[in-house]
């Protein structure tokens, strides 16, 4: 079984090779999917279909990409909603964030920069609802809490386990140490961010990542993990 069988997907873009292109990776992935070519016809199919993800091109004809995400969260606040647009304007990613969005994409963008997000957002959303996640060499296995390098179980306490979860399912994203603590420690921790520091030179420990070529830093943003 893959490991997004059961996920649903609503797919909404009004240029048909665009959603030709995604329908077709989704689907491989084990997603199952939905399309619609405009605001109205996504609406239909998202009140039948009950979606875990959808993802809204913002430029389109009649009912944009943002009165979709109104509509949707008004109906389905459970949702995940991710935006696309070709335009990488501040006001627009504002605008989408503030109505309800999860997250923004600027087309054009790499399949799997979006299929990380997606599984970021699910992550986020409904926690438990994947089962084991394959990035690259990593197996993430959420019931078990667990995590398989190149086919190896690591020894992870529950905070190595927690960010390295999270820096691999957003692979590929640049992390910075405020995104960090948010995620894994939790809004209200008290402590110094040099904590994300410590526990990366764990991770990369155990990892065998002596060059830092899986988790790399990128001074003065935060980190990114590399899948090699």
């Amino acid at each position: 079984m893959k490991a997004h069988q059961g996920i649903r997907l609503l797919l909404v873009d009004d240029e048909p090779h665009i959603l030709q292109f995604l329908e077709l990776g989704l689907i491989n992935e084990g997603f199952d999917i939905r399309t619609a070519p405009d605001g109205m016809s996504a609406l239909e199919i998202a009140a039948e279909f009950k979606p875990h993800v959808a993802i809204l091109d913002i430029m389109m004809p009649g009912m944009d990409g943002f009165d979709v995400c109104r509509y949707l969260r008004d109906e389905e606040p459970d949702i995940a909603v991710i935006m696309l647009t070709a335009k990488d304007e501040v006001d627009d990613r504002v605008k989408g964030l503030s109505i309800g969005a999860d997250d923004y994409m600027v087309k054009p963008f790499s399949f799997e920069e979006l299929l990380a997000r997606i599984q970021a957002r699910l992550r986020n959303r409904f926690p438990g609802l994947l089962g084991e996640v394959r990035c690259g060499p990593f197996r993430i296995d959420s019931r078990r809490k667990e995590i398989r390098f190149k086919d190896a179980v690591l020894e992870l306490s529950p905070t190595e386990y927690e960010l390295l979860q999270y820096m691999v399912i957003n692979h590929g994203l640049v992390l910075s140490k405020p995104m960090i603590l948010d995620k894994v420690w939790g809004y209200d921790f008290g402590g110094e961010e040099n904590i994300v520091e410590v526990y990366i030179r764990s991770l990369r420990e155990k990892l065998g990542d002596k060059e830092h070529r899986i988790i790399r830093t990128l001074r003065g943003a935060g980190y990114r993990v590399d899948l090699i």
